[in-house]
């Protein structure tokens, strides 16, 4: 077998340059990663919310007792550390010595320092590098050098790497094993778009990455290897970027292929519809609760929430300038005014059933079924602080336990789709996060027949090109 790439050294450890990307809430497991590492790759497990087992081996299902949002958060951070080392465990043992296993944690996820600090301390020795985007890690770097682990961080542009070294990093440029670039526009989970950059206009990720080089070498970090991460589907599609003396040592990471593996945990379902998928049928949207932009399936999930968004009309608390027609809100029908064409749409959206207006945070109201209304409230009740801030909840993890600002019913309890997707055969209406490459499952001729490889498998044929 011809292999396209050579090992790299990567978290003290000689690997493939083929890293496997963590996917949050119970998708990279312990099972998949070790499988991945032992496969010669850099496996990464989540320790974002990962599944723990009693002492039976028998999942426990995270449920919360808490009278409080504080009280819940707290179980919450506890599930999450006891689910990361069960994680890391497996991971150790599957891999059996083999490749590296990595850790992956989202920086704006409720509790993050507590939890990366209470899987590394439960996990001595099994985790080799902790790889951390979905905000600005600053403290990504000390915590690492606290455990003698390597860190990666995961960033979308040059820009945000060179504030990263100039705050934090260069302090600990030792452990710095290496830095992923996150394309904006074709990966998938959350997305760090910028609001300088067009959601609608996808740039070359040569330039960017080119760019992130030249400032790494302004500080050093020639041989610090920059893993492409984002749209990554075959390797021969990328030559021109292997062993390039430009872009120096470059490794690529997997993040949507792994999903369709035999290893992989998520359902029957879910890998039938990754099979089915067409061009297209992965919406880049902002309707995330962390505020960034973010890529998944489009199902009738998103398709809800996009209908949803378009139910809104402006209003305001008291007669002004063409807003003069009156509508009542709430139980207490409080009076807002709106303009008088968009009063008619308002009544004609109640004819369809959806009766119930809902304020959000920029003035408007956004028209929704009563049943929906209350999925809504209830899900905005049962909030447990998984996200260091939440627009749909207004959560936020500090002494209130509140962002001070309105709840935002256009977005939803990301906590509970993404649990319910992992654990169920509910796929059409749950959120299904994928990179925008997933539609070529279908004319990959690796999986016909509906073909599911092993992770074995999967980085054999990876390494020759497809």
């Amino acid at each position: 077998m011809t292999s396209l790439v050579n090992p790299v050294v990567m978290s003290g450890r000689e690997v493939l340059p083929l890293i496997e990307g963590g996917k949050g809430v119970s998708i990279s497991t312990g099972q998949s990663s070790g499988a991945w590492a032992a496969a010669g790759g850099m496996g990464t497990f989540s320790a974002v919310n990962a599944d723990s087992y009693d002492e039976n081996g028998k999942l426990i299902l995270q449920s919360y007792q808490g009278k409080t949002r504080k009280e819940r958060h707290e179980e919450l951070i506890a599930y999450a550390i006891r689910g990361g080392i069960a994680q890391a465990r497996i991971a150790h043992d599957v891999a059996g010595g083999q490749g590296g296993i990595h850790m992956n944690v989202l920086w704006e996820m409720g509790g993050a320092e507590r939890v990366l600090r209470g899987v590394l301390e439960g996990a001595k020795g099994l985790v080799h590098g902790v790889t951390c985007g979905a905000g600005m890690p600053y403290k990504l770097s000390e915590l690492a050098a606290e455990y003698g682990v390597h860190y990666y961080p995961i960033i979308s542009s040059a820009r945000a790497f060179r504030a990263l070294w100039k705050r934090a990093y260069h302090k600990f440029s030792d452990l710095m094993g290496g830095v992923v670039y996150e394309d904006p526009w074709r990966a998938g989970g959350h997305n760090g778009l910028s609001n300088s950059e067009d959601p609608r206009n996808p740039e070359d990720p040569f330039p960017r990455v080119l760019a992130l080089r030249k400032i790494m070498r302004e500080f050093g970090l020639d041989n610090v290897p920059i893993i492409m991460a984002g749209g990554v589907w075959y390797l021969r599609e990328w030559r021109d970027w292997i062993n390039n003396a430009e872009l120096g040592p470059i490794a690529f990471q997997f993040g949507t292929r792994p999903l369709l593996t035999k290893e992989s945990p998520i359902s029957d379902a879910w890998k039938r519809k990754l099979l089915s998928l067409k061009k297209g049928d992965i919406l880049l949207n902002r309707f995330s609760p962390t505020g960034f932009w973010s890529s998944g399936v489009r199902n009738e999930f998103l398709r809800e929430l996009e209908e949803r968004h378009d139910r809104q009309l402006a209003y305001t608390t008291e007669p002004l300038g063409e807003h003069q027609a009156e509508f009542p809100v709430g139980a207490r029908k409080r009076m807002v005014f709106l303009t008088p064409s968009d009063k008619e749409l308002a009544e004609s959206w109640s004819a369809q059933g959806f009766t119930e207006p809902l304020k959000t945070p920029d003035s408007t109201l956004m028209f929704v079924t009563p049943e929906k209304a209350q999925e809504i409230r209830q899900d905005q009740i049962d909030c447990m602080g998984c996200l260091s801030q939440c627009l749909f909840s207004n959560w936020a993890d500090n002494e209130a336990a509140t962002s001070g600002k309105r709840a935002d019913p256009r977005s939803f309890c990301i906590q509970k789709t993404l649990q319910d997707i992992a654990h169920s055969d509910e796929v059409d209406h749950n959120l299904m996060f994928a990179g925008h490459a997933a539609y070529r499952f279908a004319d990959d001729p690796f999986y016909s027949n509906g073909f599911i490889p092993s992770v074995k498998q999967l980085v054999e044929r990876i390494v020759t090109g497809d």
